[in-house]
């Protein structure tokens, strides 16, 4: 072990605490997940991930326009909201380093 990486394991390991705690407080509302017919699932969460960032710009002057559906599936909904925004919306490359070098 080197002497640069002894100060970043007590920091890593605290942040890594951190995510613990703050994740186990985590907690999905019954009420936002529905398994009806007609419920907005895996693939309304990949098209409204996508389409986030002009939806965030409309609801600032729209009330009747949300970011996030609900009542939705739960899991896979979310999963696809989370693709939407990182791999269709661009925060992969958002956070790429190829510009960098």
């Amino acid at each position: 072990m080197t002497r640069e990486s002894t100060p970043r394991t007590p920091r890593l390991l605290a942040a890594v605490a951190l995510a613990l705690l703050v994740s186990a407080c985590a907690n999905q509302v019954d009420a936002g997940v529905s398994k009806a017919a007609g419920t907005p699932g895996f693939w309304w969460g990949l098209w409204h991930g996508f389409i986030f960032p002009w939806a965030w710009i409309g609801s600032l002057f729209s009330d009747d326009i949300a970011v996030y559906a609900v009542p939705n599936t739960g899991g896979w909904y979310d999963f696809g909201f989370f693709l939407g925004i990182t791999v269709l919306g661009g925060g992969s490359f958002f956070g790429s380093r190829r510009g960098k070098d």
